[in-house]
């Protein structure tokens, strides 16, 4: 992408005001999309995004600047500009790169630009047919498809000099089922860090099917009670009022500014003992996996919480500086247009030892949350309220009549504690996560696990 000298003149410039760290990330990224509706190709869009970001810290201080022209004399001149900004006294500057290779283990069979746009289309067609032959109730299909080829080169002045590829692909299949008053949608979004391979290995028959089932099963179902009740939240996307009440005040972007309810309390109980909750960017072509983090640091497994105790964040270099702690790999962005910070990668509470059909045997009421659909959560409280877009009534140990506009409301630490049971069938679902640094693929996952008490909102 760019050569030795530039890189070293660039950062050399960058640190010429005094800085005391500087790192240049340079991005080449290819996209493909394709979006279909009840079977027709409604927009295909395919293009590539370049540019180059520069950043410079002086002790708690950063200063970054990105451009998409990556001649010398401009690359200099932001340089300068940063070096300006974060000014302390001229210095001079002597790097010596040495280069790292890490470890590729996200292996990629079918790289997009060997797959036809024919063989895309196909595949999202024969999703909509599917979806469609389930029941006459569904009145619209949508259907989606992504890959992302990212190649980058991360350098800086302590001498790291290492380059990456990112490959990923999704699937988007959704159905709606309407009444004339209702309109309910199922979904399913499948990703991997893979090739068209991902594709080729899905029961596209299977997603689309139930996509439709649960459009079908919410349109007949009944309003949801409301009040605080025992609530049995399913597998996979389950994971995402984790991720979402809990993940983001474990990141060191909330921590280090005191901003999270998590802060100061390192070592400290804040969970259930059934509770282990991992990021692991680390897992073999899983959705929000890298080799290396934004920063070219190698990506890790990170235990964030360990049978109920506090034992780690998600730190990046800038946040690790604040709070005296090195960085676990977990810096990200969106793209060269942002700087990067801690986010998460693939994050789930760990098995436990429960069957889930004991923990649906053993509830004598409640509600079960199949699905989740959206939220929103503040990190500062960890207070969130998320939808269940799909969930069941539990009577007498038995999952029966389907509920419909149920909302889940509480504080993610109190849900953490709360937890008195958690079964053994991790699952993931792919998502993307938005932050400061923009939005970045990740994995949110849980095995079914049971909270004793939340405050369900219903209008039943």
């Amino acid at each position: 992408m760019l050569d030795r000298s530039l890189v070293t003149d660039v950062l050399a410039k960058a640190l010429s005001m005094g800085g005391d760290f500087a790192e240049i990330f340079v991005e080449n990224t290819k996209k493909n999309s394709i979006t279909v509706l009840n079977g027709v190709v409604e927009k295909a869009i395919s293009g590539v995004d370049y540019g180059c970001g520069i950043r410079v810290f002086n002790g708690f201080n950063a200063i970054y600047a990105y451009t998409t022209d990556t001649s010398k004399d401009n690359l200099l001149r932001v340089a300068k500009e940063c070096a300006g900004a974060i000014a302390l006294k001229n210095s001079q500057v002597v790097l010596n790169f040495t280069e790292t290779k890490p470890e590729l283990i996200h292996d990629v069979k079918i790289l997009p630009q060997d797959v036809s746009k024919q063989d895309i289309c196909d595949a999202l067609r024969l999703a909509s047919e599917h979806s469609f032959n389930y029941s006459p109730l569904i009145t619209q299909t949508n259907g989606g498809y992504l890959d992302v080829v990212q190649d980058v080169l991360i350098a800086n002045s302590e001498g790291l000099w290492v380059t990456d590829r990112r490959v990923r692909t999704r699937l988007l299949c959704s159905a709606v089922a309407s009444s004339e008053t209702e309109k309910q949608t199922g979904r399913h979004g499948p990703g991997a860090s893979r090739g068209f391979e991902h594709i080729q290995d899905l029961d596209i028959k299977a997603l689309a099917e139930d996509s439709a089932r649960q459009a079908v099963t919410m349109l007949k179902a009944e309003m949801c009670p409301s009040g605080k009740m025992m609530v049995v939240l399913e597998n996979d996307f389950g994971g995402v009022i984790f991720h979402e009440a809990c993940g983001h005040s474990l990141e060191a972007t909330s921590v280090a500014k005191n901003a999270s309810v998590f802060a100061n309390k390192m070592g400290e109980k804040i969970a259930s003992d059934l509770v282990t909750a991992i990021d692991d960017g680390t897992m073999k072509n899983a959705w929000g996996s890298q080799h290396i983090d934004d920063e070219g640091t190698k990506m890790q497994r990170n235990v964030l919480i360990e049978n109920g105790t506090l034992k780690s964040f998600l730190v990046d270099k800038l946040n690790g500086r604040r709070m005296g702690m090195a960085s676990t790999g977990s810096s990200r962005r969106e793209s060269y247009r942002l700087a990067p910070t801690s986010r998460m990668t693939n994050t789930y509470i760990d098995n436990g030892k429960s069957e889930p059909k004991d923990i649906i045997s053993n509830t004598e009421y409640g509600l079960y949350a199949k699905n989740l659909g959206g939220g929103s959560v503040q990190p500062t409280t960890g207070e969130f309220n998320f939808a269940v877009s799909e969930g069941y009534i539990i009577r007498n140990g038995k999952i029966c009549e389907p509920v419909r506009g149920a909302t889940l409301i509480g504080k993610g630490h109190e849900v953490l504690l709360n937890i008195d049971m958690v079964g053994n069938n991790l699952g993931l679902e792919a998502g993307v996560c938005g932050s400061i640094s923009g939005s970045v693929p990740t994995n949110v996952g849980q095995p079914t696990i049971r909270v004793k008490e939340i405050l369900v909102g219903g209008r039943g």
